[in-house]
């Protein structure tokens, strides 16, 4: 029995069996390997946008108002949030929480003190405290307060600084300078118009609006609007990633917009999975072929000994101990072949971690569970499939 094993051996291991066995083993690696980057790659991609170490909050807020078309043109009704609308809105998946921006429903003038000579209409806005990213004790406001707290959005600033001022040759101001200045704010309708003083508390790069507390806004609202109460033509959102493909489809099934910039990503994103799919499609493709092979190089190495075979059988060799000797030249093949892919995928990874982090984006240095649990099925898959190519090949002596 000890010879005729080693005779097996040997056609595997020599002329055309030997070539096909180099080529079943190199796709068989390729195969795997671009698995096993495929999934990875989904394991990155996820730590990026999800893991706590990459949050950006700042980027978690959105402010959403209607698309203007020419249509709507002149018909300021049809940009206004209805309730049901507002009710939808609130209930989508990717919401975390909902607030509504109140505008004001009157006239601001906002003039600066001193040598500065700068006037300019305004309007104000209120959003709940819980999106505000500028936290500042001044902030509140009673009814009786003569003194407004304003935050002003960097935007405003920097516009001032860098195009208004130089242009008409005024000094450019810091932020701690705006803090310290005494605004005189102007609020009128057509009937009554009244004086008060307006205090930078802070700055925003979260929402570009001039701010006011909730409680004056409603309080001013009801006092100098001449109008019927109308809805808000403005919310504003926390998600936990702006860039979610079906938030930006809600906003475009629904005709809304907000800051493009935040959600620039999405389309980055789906490229990258597209990326992701697209090379975990080939690795599946090149697994077939591999398997293909495989399977091809049993059938060559069974016809090449099938007269041997048939005498063993004969002379009263089990076919099930035939099986079990093909097989046992393949299984140290997938594990080795296993081990070096991973091994290369490993390396690959930590080179990919120490990249991102010297970009300030972190992911782990070494391969994910479900790289080994992917490693684990394709090992399965192959043993499988091979296992029932010799069975049939045997049996059919």
């Amino acid at each position: 029995m000890r010879p005729f094993f080693d005779l097996l051996k040997k056609i595997i291991q020599t002329g055309v069996g030997k070539t096909r066995f180099l080529m079943a083993a190199v796709g068989l690696g390729i195969a795997m390997l671009l698995i096993l980057i495929a999934i990875q790659a989904h394991t990155n991609f996820s730590q990026l946008l999800y893991s706590s170490k990459n949050q950006n909050e700042t980027a978690d807020f959105l402010v959403i108002n209607k698309t203007i078309t020419n249509a709507m043109m002149g018909q300021s009704a049809k940009s206004i949030f209805t309730p049901e609308e507002i009710a939808n809105i609130r209930k989508q998946p990717f919401v975390q929480a909902f607030g509504v921006v109140t505008s004001s429903q009157y006239k601001v003038v906002i003039q600066a003190p001193g040598d500065l000579h700068f006037a300019t209409d305004m309007f104000f806005e209120a959003v709940p405290d819980s999106f505000l990213d500028v936290k500042n004790e001044d902030w509140k406001w009673n009814e009786g307060d003569r003194t407004i707290p304003i935050i002003l959005p960097n935007d405003f600033l920097n516009l001032y600084n860098f195009g208004f001022s130089l242009s008409q040759d005024l000094p450019q101001i810091s932020q701690e300078t705006v803090k310290a200045l005494p605004l005189q704010v102007n609020i009128s309708n057509n009937q009554v118009s009244d004086q008060y003083m307006g205090h930078v508390v802070g700055f925003s790069d979260r929402i570009s609006s001039f701010l006011v507390p909730a409680s004056f806004m409603a309080w001013a609202n009801q006092k100098y609007s001449t109008a019927t109460a109308v809805g808000t033509s403005r919310v504003i959102i926390k998600t936990p990633d702006p860039s979610n493909p079906t938030l930006v489809k809600f906003l475009e099934d629904n005709g809304y917009t907000t800051n493009q910039d935040k959600l620039k990503f999405s389309k980055t994103r789906m490229i990258v999975q597209t990326i992701v799919s697209v090379v975990g499609f080939f690795g599946l493709i090149l697994l077939c072929f591999a398997l293909l092979v495989f399977s091809m190089f049993i059938q060559l190495v069974i016809a090449s000994c099938k007269r041997e075979i048939q005498l063993l059988v004969i002379l009263g060799t089990a076919p099930q101990q035939l099986q079990r000797y093909l097989l046992k030249q393949f299984v140290p093949l997938y594990i080795v072949v296993g081990l070096l892919s991973l091994l290369l995928l490993a390396a690959l990874q930590y080179w990919t971690a120490a990249i991102l982090a010297a970009h300030q984006m972190l992911i782990s240095p070494w391969p994910g569970v479900l790289v080994f649990a992917g490693m684990a099925v394709v090992l399965a898959l192959v043993y499988v499939v091979n296992w029932l190519t010799v069975k049939k090949y045997v049996n059919n002596i």
